[in-house]
């Protein structure tokens, strides 16, 4: 692999070799950032810490987390690392929003500080192939495209996505029409941030799509754009869908019940947890005092993946960066791997299990799972169960 450039040498940890271990954390706990998701995130990464010190920490020394708020803010999560990387942090971990996780990833980088990103999907994370910067959930091509054959196996090859303008959102919409377009599948966008819910409901019907899918910020406008549609006879038979994963969240059965349900969403998460992966969510639905959603079990993950690397490797940053392709860690979800895959410029774990799920219409509350994709075959490639089959 390729060598880190070796980085400024952080502080020198203040008393003696029982002193803490930090670690940074970034997760989006405030507006405009999606905070339910943030908690979710910290409240994994909290009870990973908590067990990992009560099993003695790393060779003796407690773990401790530095957590900064990003607020999904590029800005705010660039200052963040640079202040965290002076602090003398041992590594980076969490972020959801995709674009912030970009930045932040290129900012550490530049600054050579290992970085685990948990929750950001975006394919390019960095610009270029960084030895510095690992994912620990899916590329957003993986699991969209599942996604894509999950539309296309329930005869859904007509697609409208309502979209906002950004990154995060554009690549969706391409990899969509990408996988789509050799089916004959056709994909029509209509602009949420330029029409009402109102005005897209009727653009819709006019479109003849079969499935919108709700590629918007959540709460809004995605509640809104859910009601409209469902208020709609016309659209009745119209499926509407959220891969990047809206309906996972307590917030969205609160706000929008019945309604909300019936939406298929990508989720992470595998047929059966690991023995480790039932204990956590039961101490994780304590914490949050909810269902657990994958964003928690991501945080939890990320930090166990960490603590098996400092304890394999020490606290310093080089050693860190240059033992991601070394580690096999038994997380919640599965053996945790990293590997360079194709396009990919980050170390990346190949693949999370990955799920389509909806809350069942007769109970919001109960998810259903109408896809699963997480079994390796002996060629390497991965099968699907569910209602769809792999194409």
């Amino acid at each position: 692999m390729t060598t880190p450039t070796t980085p400024a040498p952080p502080p020198p940890p203040e008393g003696t070799g029982t002193s803490p271990v930090r670690i940074g954390v970034l997760a989006p706990l405030t507006p405009p950032g999606w905070a339910e998701a943030g908690r979710h995130l910290l409240a994994g990464c909290e009870l990973a810490v908590r067990d990992i010190n009560d099993n003695g920490g790393i060779a003796g020394r407690p773990l401790e987390l530095l957590v900064r708020d990003t607020a999904a803010d590029p800005d705010k999560a660039a200052a963040a690392v640079a202040e965290l990387a002076r602090s003398g942090v041992a590594a980076l971990a969490g972020e959801y929003h995709s674009v912030v996780a970009r930045t932040a990833a290129a900012r550490a980088d530049a600054l050579g500080l290992p970085f685990l990103c948990s929750s950001a999907v975006f394919d390019a994370l960095t610009e270029r192939p960084t030895p510095w910067v690992a994912r620990l959930c899916p590329a957003q091509s993986h699991g969209w495209r599942i996604y894509a054959d999950f539309l296309l196996d329930a005869g859904h090859d007509h697609i409208a996505v309502a979209t906002q303008a950004g990154a995060y959102w554009a690549a969706g919409t391409r990899i969509l029409r990408e996988h789509l377009a050799p089916h004959g599948g056709t994909v029509t966008e209509l602009h949420a941030s330029a029409l009402s819910p109102t005005a897209l409901r009727d653009e819709l019907a006019d479109s003849g799509a079969t499935a919108l899918l709700v590629l918007t910020g959540q709460p809004e406008p995605a509640v809104s754009l859910v009601r409209a549609v469902r208020g709609d006879r016309r659209l009745a038979d119209v499926l509407i869908g959220a891969p990047a994963g809206q309906p996972e969240f307590a917030a969205w059965a609160r706000l929008l019940g019945r309604d909300g349900a019936a939406i298929p969403f990508l989720r992470y998460l595998p047929e059966r947890l690991t023995p480790l992966g039932t204990r956590v969510e039961s101490a994780l639905r304590e914490r949050l005092s909810e269902a657990p959603s994958f964003v928690a079990f991501e945080g939890y993950d990320t930090l166990t993946v960490l603590a098996g690397a400092l304890r394999a490797h020490g606290a310093d940053r080089t050693p860190l960066a240059e033992a991601w392709p070394h580690l096999t860690v038994e997380g919640t979800r599965g053996t945790i791997r990293f590997s360079r895959t194709p396009g990919s410029p980050v170390w990346q774990w190949a693949w999370p299990p990955v799920q389509v799920t909806d809350r069942d219409p007769a109970d919001p509350q109960r998810f259903r799972v109408l896809r699963q994709d997480e079994h390796e075959r002996p060629d390497g490639r991965r099968s699907a169960r569910g209602r769809g089959m792999s194409r």
